[in-house]
């Protein structure tokens, strides 16, 4: 009898073992596909920058246009440049593909960015590392090797990288027409060290309602509340209004719902355009129910940060409100007409 307790035991312990790592691997694990057949070529790329010697990778379409818009792609916190084209899904790439554009994916100081957060204890932070400039840098780099339009320099970023999406277009609207910050707020006046211009820029804000990092409603960026918290941020609402009216937009946005085409995502999508003033266009792209994650119909985030919602290709939803946007035009597109 004890031989065969001790054998039961066994096989139990083996079998919640097998049933933990079921679960650890259902809840942590990433949807994301291997490195696709592309036509281009990825490239590296360094540059100084107040005494550092910063890195980038960019990918060149076989046939880029004539004068390439340019488009940084920013990684979340303790990530570097391969991470913000895997998380992305290399969608960026195979859009580059089809439109003739560059696709940039820098890396941050010590796989972190310098955002507008002040309670963010990460290196990037505390050493206040300029990331405005090496993105200064990085624009005149491709406009003189690579015959980028300036017009059409464009930044999206998940997280710590929408993070710095915002500063950004709050310190540098001069070369930047337009961001898009995924999963990401801004800083709340207690949490906030940047220097607002007061310019206004065109920006499309990509947002869960149910991302445990980035409080749709404001509040503490912390994951779950409880771990590594960047300070408070304002809610999704206040920061698309305070660029809204930043470009002069006074009348309730046009708002469009997306078909709800995957029922098993749970979560749908709900666009929301201002453009009656006479700023550049401000857009909220709301996902009820998303995560702290970014849209694709194919492939998901892990689980554990939310839902990804499969209705959306968020790339090429991106890359859409970007295409029409110039420095100092305001309001190319009318989506609501």
């Amino acid at each position: 009898m004890p031989r065969f307790l001790e054998i039961a035991g066994a096989v139990l312990g083996l079998l919640v073992l097998a049933i933990a790592a079921a679960w650890g691997y259902w809840f942590y694990t990433p949807s994301i596909e291997p490195v696709p057949a592309l036509d281009g070529e990825l490239l590296d790329g360094s540059l100084s920058v107040g005494g550092l010697e910063r890195h980038f990778r960019w990918y060149r379409p076989a046939k880029p246009a004539a004068s390439p818009p340019l488009v940084f792609v920013l990684h979340g916190s303790m990530g570097d440049g391969r991470d913000a084209r895997r998380m992305t899904y290399y969608e960026f790439d195979r859009l580059a593909d089809r439109h003739g554009f560059l696709a940039v994916y820098p890396d941050g100081y010590e796989q972190h960015w310098n955002d507008c957060r002040k309670a963010a204890t990460y290196a990037a932070n505390t050493k206040n590392i300029d990331d405005v400039g090496f993105f200064s840098k990085m624009i005149d780099f491709f406009v003189a090797e690579q015959h980028a339009n300036p017009d059409r320099v464009y930044a999206t970023g998940i997280s710590n990288g929408g993070q710095l999406a915002y500063r950004l277009a709050l310190e540098l609207p001069d070369r930047i027409a337009a961001v898009a910050p995924v999963a990401a707020s801004l800083p709340d006046d207690a949490n906030f060290d940047c220097v607002k211009s007061g310019k206004p820029v065109a920006i499309l804000i990509l947002n869960g309602t149910a991302d445990p990092m980035n409080p749709y409603q404001g509040g503490e960026v912390a994951l779950y509340g409880i771990w590594g918290s960047r300070g408070t941020v304002m809610s999704t609402d206040a920061t698309v209004e305070y660029f809204a009216h930043l470009a002069g937009h006074h009348d309730p946005p046009h708002i469009v719902q997306y078909p709800d085409v995957n029922t098993h995502d749970h979560s749908r999508a709900e666009l929301r355009t201002w453009n009656d003033g006479p700023g550049p266009e401000v857009v909220l792209l709301s996902v009820e129910g998303g995560g702290h994650t970014f849209p694709h119909p194919f492939h998901r985030f892990p689980r554990f940060i939310g839902a990804t919602n499969a209705d959306l290709d968020a790339a090429a939803e991106i890359w859409r409100f970007f295409t029409d946007k110039r420095l100092n035009a305001s309001n190319v597109a009318r989506r609501s007409e």
